[in-house]
């Protein structure tokens, strides 16, 4: 019996003229980017690395792995398993703020269900809704947070929505790259019958979203704390829930970006009030 080792490959079937001359992926596929936070174990990244790649995407985001140079670590190479190039054009950055600009949606997944935070939403509602805003090639991130863990709420509270799998609910755990994957394969999909749906002549192309990306609610936010504790109404010794009650608010409002500006107005206005 042949025995199976890590660097494996299953072989997807392919028709021989593509094999030759694989097709160019949709712009959409490039809209994409999949960030892991707070990875621990350099298998996970190289899984990651090869499901990304598989289904046809290409952006990976490393937030502040746990080991050093996971891109030149043994195990990710070994289960990257000819998806190195996307190890080694990935990116690495320290926090996740920097990583969401100019996102117009961010799906934190998830099966942990929080008090407050942003909306829940299944995964083929965010499928849905990430699918029509990459065929826009608008920037669309998923984030994925620690094995053990999870996404904490920190994490979560930049993420537009709360995103969980249809799964047993008396055990919905997933390996990070085993979750991955699903998400992958099912978008692409999504994304395949939507870019067949395009092509027809009669089927105009959606306008652009304008929604704010999470960042930028997160600074209004911030604006809005800073301006109700200046009129004395949020005690900052004694803020009980008012924050997050108001944050889990901006976010189900999936506020736009004049809105943004409006809300900032009138935190200014609070200021000068002082």
């Amino acid at each position: 019996m042949p025995q199976i080792t890590p660097e494996s490959t299953l072989n997807l079937p392919t028709d021989p003229i593509h094999a030759m001359n694989p097709p160019l992926e949709h712009p959409a596929f490039q809209a994409l980017n999949w960030i892991l936070v707070h990875t621990s174990h350099p298998r996970n990244i190289g899984s990651s690395a090869r499901a990304i790649k598989t289904m046809g995407f290409h952006r990976l985001t490393l937030i502040a792995p746990r080991q050093d140079r996971p891109f030149q670590n043994p195990e990710a190479i070994a289960l990257a398993s000819g998806a190195q190039d996307v190890l080694e054009q990935a990116l690495e950055l320290p926090t996740l703020g920097p990583a969401l600009c100019d996102c117009s949606l961010v799906l934190g997944l998830t099966s942990r269900e929080r008090q407050f935070g942003p909306p829940a939403l299944s995964w083929q509602e965010a499928s849905q809704r990430a699918t029509q805003l990459l065929m826009n090639e608008e920037r669309v991130a998923f984030v994925f947070g620690p094995e053990r863990t999870g996404l904490d709420n920190e994490a979560l509270k930049l993420c537009s929505h709360r995103v969980y799998l249809d799964a047993n609910p008396a055990y919905p755990s997933l390996n990070l790259a085993q979750a991955v994957m699903v998400c992958a394969y099912t978008l692409r999909q999504s994304l395949q019958a939507e870019i067949a749906l395009q092509k027809t002549p009669s089927r105009p192309k959606a306008p652009n979203s304008e929604l704010a990306d999470p960042i930028a609610v997160a600074a209004m936010a911030e604006h809005w704390r800073q301006g109700l504790e200046s009129i004395g109404y949020l005690d900052p010794d004694r803020p009980k829930k008012l924050m997050p009650r108001l944050e889990a608010l901006f976010a189900r409002a999936e506020l736009h970006k004049e809105e943004i500006d409006l809300l900032r107005g009138i935190a200014k206005q609070m200021l000068t009030k002082k």
